[in-house]
């Protein structure tokens, strides 16, 4: 019950966040030379207008099919990494989290390949007229099959960089505020604790390594249509500073900080109720209580994972 709580904590983020994810990703790659958005706001404006809102969401079937897959290797790594550590600190936190965050770049790097393809895909139409990609597995066959194993891990490197800090900064700092704020089982204010901790703790580790997620979408939109701009990681750096000066590493971050919050809010407050639901229907025990401090660490360890 604890695992299908957090893949449908996780399911109600993906459906919360994506339409922000849909605007950080057109942000990120547009073409300094001709942008076609002038801001975040005006980018969610125009995908309404041009694409209806079923534009926001487009992509969205690759993270809702790599979701499940991606909560059992984390929850699975970084369960095993605590308990193999011993302690529950911080700093075993953030290793854990760290651990977690590199092993599912196998199943979470070709999962956002596909997302970002299919978000770039009929940019400004509202009904394209020629669709490279039917759908996200489409995506990835058609990919493999003209690039094989390399193309379908593009961007592996930068996705490594990216997500094993961003974990371990996401467990260690959701770690440090639910011990600060405090989480009892008599305090009415608990799952509001929770939430903001979960929100808080998404956006630092945003933060920690957002520069790394432009290169990466970058990287993984690069080559549609069979033209490549950037030969490297490396390259697309270098052209990326050289054209848009360091203010490029920024591209796309207000979508993001302004999803980060609401789909930590929104899994966690699924998790929660789905745990209380099922505890109360089987005469459980609470979902914070004392006696059982490993089950609310798994508790956290699901919603965490989810959110990212």
């Amino acid at each position: 019950m604890d695992f299908l709580a957090g893949c449908i904590g996780g399911a109600a983020g993906v459906l919360v966040g994506h339409p922000f994810d849909t605007v950080k990703v057109r942000l990120q790659v547009q073409s300094v030379d001709k942008p076609l958005y002038r801001g975040t706001f005006h980018c969610f404006q125009s995908i309404v207008r041009q694409e209806s809102m079923l534009g926001l969401y487009k992509g969205i079937g690759s993270p809702m099919m790599g979701l499940t897959f991606i909560n059992a290797i984390v929850f699975g790594v970084q369960g095993n990494t605590m308990r193999f550590l011993g302690h529950d600190t911080p700093t075993n936190q953030f290793l854990a989290g760290a651990a977690a965050g590199a092993i599912q770049c196998v199943i979470c790097c070709p999962m956002e390949l596909a997302k970002t393809r299919m978000q770039m895909q009929g940019t400004g139409e509202k009904k394209s007229s020629r669709k490279l990609y039917k759908n996200s597995l489409d995506c990835l066959a058609r990919i493999y099959k003209r690039e094989g194993l390399w193309g379908v891990n593009r961007g592996m490197v930068t996705t490594l960089i990216r997500e094993t800090p961003g974990f371990g900064f996401y467990f260690l700092a959701y770690d440090v505020l639910t011990r600060n704020l405090g989480c009892e089982p008599d305090d009415r204010y608990m799952i509001p604790k929770l939430l903001f901790a979960g929100g808080m703790a998404g956006i630092a580790s945003w933060l920690s390594t957002y520069p790394v997620d432009v290169i990466k979408s970058r990287f993984q939109a690069d080559g549609v249509g069979g033209v490549y701009q950037y030969s490297s990681i490396a390259d697309c750096v270098r052209q990326s500073v050289r054209r848009e000066g360091y203010m490029v590493f920024t591209r796309g971050l207000t979508s993001t900080l302004l999803r980060a919050f609401p789909v930590n809010a929104a899994t966690f407050a699924t998790v929660t109720l789905v745990l209380m639901y099922a505890r109360e229907a089987e005469g459980g025990a609470n979902d914070c209580e004392p006696a059982q401090p490993s089950h609310h660490a798994q508790i956290q360890q699901q919603t965490q994972a989810s959110s990212l």
